[in-house]
């Protein structure tokens, strides 16, 4: 009965009401930390959209900086359950959100919702919002900078800007991304790292380095902001 119930719809919704206390107990209890705004405010300023990637162990962090900006911001989960629920919880942050998954833009036409979630981002980037991706997500490997990101910044013309995040507090769960599970009364810490463009006419040699610099763009700018919040990465 209790594993019938834990599958329930009924089970999540609780999961995620008492997600979205704990994550408004987290936002009112911690100081934000911005490194690198202009490469977002530069990256806006072009006008084709902003592709904004971050590790899927942050994604408990990208809520709180949704305040910076007024630009529209639309982010990428998964359609399984784990997906509703954090849609869910993070109802009251202003996001909007795209079903589907990074592991699926690559072949958007092997899956209707991998073709449904393409035709979403492009249409938000073609209005100059934002979209948030992790490319490792939404099962890994960890830390891998999924192609898909990079082909439709090549299809939108958008800039894709690695960010990278971190708390002072909070520990690594033992989970396929060895998730970051942020605690009250902690300092949070982002950083912006070097923006990229994709040329239209890119060939697959091309997006493979692309993607390449791309996956060490961002686990730099991830570990710029674990020194800034004194996390040791090697624990």
């Amino acid at each position: 009965m209790l594993k019938s119930f834990l599958k329930s719809q009924a089970a999540a919704s609780m999961a995620a009401g008492v997600g979205a206390l704990y994550l408004r107990l987290l936002d009112a209890t911690s100081a934000k930390t911005i490194v690198g705004r202009e490469r977002f405010d530069e990256a806006r300023a072009r006008g084709r959209g902003v592709i904004l990637t971050f590790w899927h162990s942050r994604l408990i962090l990208a809520p709180f900086v949704r305040r910076e900006t007024d630009a529209e911001i639309n982010m990428l989960i998964s359609t399984h359950r784990d997906g509703e629920m954090i849609a869910k919880a993070v109802r009251g942050f202003g996001i909007r959100f795209i079903r589907g998954s990074s592991a699926n833009l690559r072949k958007p036409d092997k899956s209707k919702h991998g073709a449904s979630a393409v035709a979403q981002m492009l249409a938000a980037l073609d209005r100059g919002e934002v979209v948030a991706i992790t490319p490792d997500g939404p099962r890994g490997p960890a830390e891998v900078f999924q192609a898909g990101a990079v082909r439709l910044a090549q299809r939108s013309g958008a800039v894709i800007l690695p960010a990278g995040a971190s708390s002072s507090r909070g520990r690594r769960l033992n989970s396929w991304d060895r998730f970051l599970l942020a605690t009250p009364f902690a300092r949070f810490f982002y950083v912006a790292g070097e923006p990229m463009t994709v040329p239209e006419d890119a060939d697959a040699e091309t997006i493979e380095r692309l993607r390449a610099e791309l996956q060490s763009r961002l686990s730099a700018a991830t570990k710029a902001a674990d020194e800034m919040a004194g996390r040791d990465e090697t624990e």
